[in-house]
């Protein structure tokens, strides 16, 4: 009995997917739930595991294809039984002098992990060796974008062999006149890849949020001098009870929502003619993955406690570099908060995050010269930025709002007191 690989159902907001990676090829035997090919859709990678053991008989479809839901991939024998090497009789008809001309079995385990045909012969194309190469893909597999990439940031087998052909130029004789010297060579590589999906996705997203709201940004800064002491006074205990690191994010959600229910217009979204205010704080948190931003939702995090949010937050990272993020992880949000200060920037405004109304950007924190009480001293300050869609949010609610944040950083006792 032949069974078929189908693609599973995809939700009605994806239309189809793209084959990228095939991890099996005809006649390997597979386990049941192991993943056999990689799916490519406009927000996630999905991996489709084989619904039962058996010989994987036929490929279907091949990298690189465009599917929908519940297309037939491949064709599976489950009644197929794995092949063992019998060597029964060759031991039987082993001699003493036989077995200690056997050549000695190394048994270190085998660690590269096997490749996709894809893979296979794009680095055969190219002369490339795959050991040089890091993976994305589920426990580091390489995957054709890691090729892709890796050809864009090394030099080509073509760039390397003119650079070795260049000579220098040999010294002439004192008495004769130097011959003019030809210019040296100028490498101009380029290269045409396709757009990922994901990333023809995060472009339709963004120029969509340009186009169609009335964008704003207001900035303000933040005084993190009391954050960071309570940080600091409390992170050891933290852990070792929790399990898991106090960051920074937790604060600034747990501020993010004190906020939010003060001003429930900025929780809310335009749906055509209509306001639909959310009585419920589903906050995205930005994440950066080798494929693209993503933004996974904490449900109901007005619920969670400090401990909860950073063990979510450390758990969607952890989904994210392996490939995990489901689209259930994706769907929804009321607000959502992007930190590009952990890669170094000082200020910037947010892009909006239909139909979301708003955004919080976070930068790097630096030791700054403040006035208070009119004594100049050295705060860690970090900037903050708002962008909004003023069709729905007033410039009035907007400051207001970046300023409940602010007060609510600079004395933390009113998140933990809930005051």
């Amino acid at each position: 009995m032949t069974l078929e690989v189908l693609v599973p159902n995809l939700p009605e907001s994806v239309a189809d997917a793209t084959l990228i990676n095939w991890h099996k090829k005809p006649g390997d035997w597979v386990d049941q739930g192991e993943n056999l090919v990689d799916l490519e859709t406009d927000k996630v990678v999905l991996e489709v595991p084989a619904p039962e053991s058996g010989i994987l008989t036929r490929i279907l479809k091949e990298d690189g294809t465009t599917v929908t839901s519940n297309e037939v991939l491949a064709l599976l024998d489950p009644q197929a039984t794995q092949k063992t090497p019998d060597t029964s009789k060759v031991k039987a008809r082993q001699t003493p002098a036989s077995e200690a001309k056997k050549p000695a079995r190394s048994d270190a385990p085998e660690t590269a992990l096997p490749l996709s045909p894809a893979v296979r012969r794009l680095v055969a194309e190219k002369n490339i060796d795959p050991s040089t190469i890091t993976g994305s893909g589920k426990h580091g597999r390489i995957t054709k974008t890691d090729v892709l990439d890796y050809l864009e940031e090394e030099p080509t087998p073509e760039s390397r062999e003119v650079k070795s052909k260049t000579v220098a130029p040999t010294q002439t004789s004192p008495t004769k006149a130097k011959p003019p010297q030809s210019q040296p060579q100028v490498l101009r590589p380029e290269q045409r890849v396709p757009m990922t999906r994901l990333r023809a996705k995060i472009a339709e997203r963004l120029l969509q949020a340009q186009q169609n709201a009335a964008m704003l940004t207001t900035f303000n800064e933040v005084d993190m001098h009391n954050v960071i002491e309570l940080r600091n006074q409390y992170k050891t205990r933290f852990e070792q009870k929790h399990g898991i690191k106090l960051g920074f994010m937790s604060f600034f959600v747990k501020a993010s929502i004190e906020a939010l229910k003060r001003f429930p217009t900025i929780n809310a979204s335009i749906d055509g003619g209509d306001i639909v205010y959310h009585g419920y704080y589903d906050i995205g948190i930005a994440v950066s993955t080798p494929r693209g931003l993503i933004v996974p939702v904490l449900r109901d995090a007005d619920q969670l406690d400090f401990a909860g949010i950073e063990k979510s937050i450390a758990d969607y990272g952890k989904k994210a570099k392996e490939g995990g993020i489901s689209l259930e992880d994706l769907t929804g949000g009321t607000f959502t908060i992007t930190n590009g200060g952990i890669f170094g920037s000082l200020l910037s405004t947010p892009i909006l995050n239909p139909p979301q109304c708003a955004i919080l950007g976070m930068h790097a924190i630096k030791e700054r010269a403040v006035v208070e009480n009119g004594v100049i001293v050295i705060q860690p300050i970090m900037y903050l930025a708002l962008s909004y869609d003023h069709r729905l949010v007033d410039g009035r609610e907007a400051v207001q709002f970046l300023v409940t944040i602010k007060e609510c950083l600079e004395s933390p006792a009113h998140l933990l007191l809930n005051i």
